[in-house]
Parts: structure tokens; sequence; C-alpha cells
């Protein structure tokens, strides 16, 4: 399964990974303490959604092109004003450019916070230093993601969050995303770690979910949301390892109604469970 950024930008996976990102850092925000975020695989940072690669899939109508029209009640409202404002900051009529994860990253950055975004794929390394240039707060590297989390953790700010969202192009890919993740909590036990996957062979997810409850680390939370049935790309999944105490609960509250906007098919709701791989010790 290839899942390069640029061809996915804006799609149901994406909606759902930003959103539970945007609540991650809202929470981090809620002390005076500077974090530091570290996005692995950050890819080009800003996509163009009439451009050939998102134009060529068209993913995105079905994930926050439906998003950005829908009507929202006041608490997913709330949930999601961090993740709307940053995507209305950069479209000022319609919607036609869309923020990975580093540019909504910097977008939600305080003056004390700060982002590494790595990226090893060589145009899209280059674009990404484009964006992030001239913002003190904010650094690209090109460099291979899996390697990134043995170099940059732990950060001197002592708290902050590690997004490891790979391209999921190797069939090895789930290996290598828990072997990486292993090595990294190991020298930064109590950061917070968003793991993203893509939910396609649901015996995969699950020898995966399984390998991860068996490593013994404490606190971590799996989300995910399951659209009605469809061929490929079936859902979007998350690890949340430390995740901030009231996550789950806003998560509770969140998925629904993403899968509510998201879903093709109003006859089959489609699933999003939340539920604990271990909890504390």
């Amino acid at each position: 399964m290839n899942y390069r950024h640029a061809f996915h930008a804006g799609n149901f996976a994406d909606v759902v990974k930003h959103a539970v990102l945007a609540r991650i850092v809202a929470h981090l925000k809620e002390k005076p303490a500077a974090f530091r975020a570290i996005d692995t695989h950050a890819g080009a940072g800003l996509y163009d959604l009439a451009g050939p690669e998102a134009s060529r899939t068209g993913e995105w109508r079905e994930g926050v092109g439906k998003l950005v029209t829908a009507t929202l009640d006041r608490a997913v409202r709330t949930l999601l004003a961090p993740y709307l404002e940053a995507i209305a900051a950069l479209n000022a009529g319609p919607l036609k450019l869309y923020p990975g994860s580093p540019m909504l990253l910097q977008h939600w950055l305080r003056p004390q916070d700060r982002l590494i975004a790595c990226e090893k794929e060589p145009a899209a390394a280059s674009a990404l230093t484009t964006r992030l240039r001239g913002d003190k707060r904010a650094k690209a590297v090109a460099i291979d993601g899996y390697t990134a989390l043995n170099a940059y953790v732990p950060p001197k700010e002592r708290r902050g969050l590690v997004l490891i969202d790979p391209p999921f192009e190797q069939p090895d890919e789930f290996d290598a995303l828990a072997l990486g993740f292993t090595a990294a909590h190991r020298k930064w036990p109590t950061g917070i770690y968003a793991l993203w996957y893509p939910v396609k062979d649901a015996r995969e997810t699950e020898k995966f979910s399984r390998r991860l409850t068996r490593l013994g680390i404490s606190r971590v939370l799996q989300a995910e949301l399951i659209l009605p049935a469809r061929d490929g790309l079936r859902g979007s999944g998350l690890i949340l390892v430390n995740p901030p105490w009231r996550l789950e609960d806003e998560l509770g509250v969140l998925l629904p109604a993403l899968l509510g906007i998201l879903s093709e098919d109003a006859s089959d709701a489609g699933r999003t469970p939340v539920r604990w791989l271990t909890a504390e010790r």
C-alpha cells in the first residue's frame, strides 16, 4: 500500500489523524511550559488540492471537503476548532490548500514551543524546508524518520509529542513502526506518542496491536475510525501512548461525529472503537 501524502492529502484518514493531533496539542498548551513536537514523516507540509496528485485521486472531497461544509453541534465544533481554524487560515475563500501535519503543528505552536519536521524524500524535504524557513520555532530536517526517532528523543523540553506517520510503501512497515517506536520509548518513556496506521487488513492491524501490547508499556490507547464496507483503505487508526487524560472522553464524542460526516453509506454506521491496549501499571 502506498500512502504518499500528496495523493491522499485531506482524505478521511487525514481528517481523523489531524483532528486527534489537534486535541493532543490543545492539551499540551494548557500548561505554560514549552513542549517540542517531532514529526518523523512530515511530507511537503502543504498541498494544493487542485494539483496533479490530489486531483488524480480526489480523496479530499470525501474527507476535509465534507468536514468544512458539515453542520456541527457545539461540543464537536469546540473540539475541532483548532483544526478548522488552521485550515481556514490558509484558505480565504473556497478550500484550495490543505496543511499537512508539520504546517498544522507550526500553526499551533506558541513562542516557547518547538517543532522538528523530518522528511527524507528530496523534493518533499526541499518544499518543507522552504515552507518552514524563517520561523525560529520550527526546523525541517532531511532525514529518515526512524533515524530521526533515535536522534531527537528525548528533547531538552522534556515534554511534547512524537508523531510517527509513515507512508506504508513497504510491506514490513508495521514491523518498522513497532521497532522504531520501541527504541524511542526506551529513551523517552514519558513523551506522548501518536502512531498512525492505515486499516486495510483487520488481521494485520490486530497483529500489530498484540505486538504493542506485549511490550508491557503502560498507558497505550488505540483509536480507530472504520468506514462502512469498502475496498482498499477501510479506516484510520492511531496508537496513542501517554495520551492526555481527557483525550479518551473527547474521542468518544469526536470520532462518532466524524464517522457520521465522512461515511458515504448512512445505512451502515461503521465503527469507532477506542480501547486501552494497556492502562496504568
